[in-house]
C-alpha cells in the first residue's frame, strides 16, 4: 500500500471525467487499498480516484468515528435522490482548508460494485449521502467549489494558488 499524492484545486486534472472500470480485479483492489491509506492519512471521509490522478470510477468512503466501516464504490450510479435537500458545510481533500455550504439531497440510493465486483444498491442519508454525492461529483470532473458563486470560487482559487507557490518555494 502507498499514500498517493492528492491533486489540489485548481489542477485541471480534477476536471477529467472518470472512465468505467471494466473488471474489478487485483489491480483495482490495489488502487482501493492505496486510496483508503491515502484518505485515512489525510484525515478525510471520502476520496475519489480522480483526486489521486486515477481517472476511473472508484470511490472510497468511511464516515465512521472509529474509521472501521470502509465502503468501496466501483462504477457508482445515482439511482434515486430525495427531492428534499439541505445546505450543509462541505470540505474537500483537494481544496484544503476551505469549507462552504452546498445544497445536496437528504437521501440517495446508489448502485455500485464492491471490492469483490458484486453489485449492490446502497441507501444512504445524512453524512453518508452527502459524501457519496460529493465523491461522485469528482468522477464527473466537478469539485464542490463549483457550486459556489464565481466570486467565492475566484477567491478560493487565488488563495490556493498562493499557498501552492509558497510551498514550492520552500522546497
Amino acid at each position: 500500500m502507498a499514500i498517493l499524492p492528492i491533486l489540489c484545486f485548481p489542477d485541471p486534472r480534477l476536471h477529467k471525467r472518470a472512465q468505467p472500470v471494466a473488471q474489478v480485479d487485483e489491480r483495482v483492489r490495489a488502487i482501493v487499498a492505496d486510496m483508503f491509506e491515502t484518505m485515512y492519512h489525510a484525515k478525510g471521509i471520502g476520496l475519489a480516484a480522480t483526486q489521486v490522478d486515477i481517472h476511473e470510477r472508484i470511490v472510497v468512503i468511511d464516515v465512521s468515528e472509529e474509521r472501521n466501516q470502509p465502503l468501496v464504490l466501483v462504477n457508482p450510479e445515482l439511482v434515486w435522490a430525495s427531492p428534499e435537500t439541505r445546505i450543509g458545510e462541505e470540505g474537500c481533500l483537494s481544496v484544503p482548508g476551505i469549507y462552504d455550504g452546498v445544497e445536496r439531497a437528504l437521501a440517495v440510493q446508489v448502485r455500485a460494485q464492491d471490492a469483490d465486483g458484486h453489485s449492490r444498491v446502497i441507501e444512504a442519508e445524512g453524512l453518508l449521502a452527502v459524501c457519496m454525492q460529493h465523491e461522485m461529483d469528482h468522477l464527473l470532473g466537478k469539485v464542490f467549489v463549483e457550486y459556489l458563486s464565481p466570486l467565492k470560487r475566484g477567491r478560493i482559487k487565488t488563495k490556493l494558488l498562493k499557498q501552492q507557490k509558497a510551498e514550492q518555494a520552500e522546497r
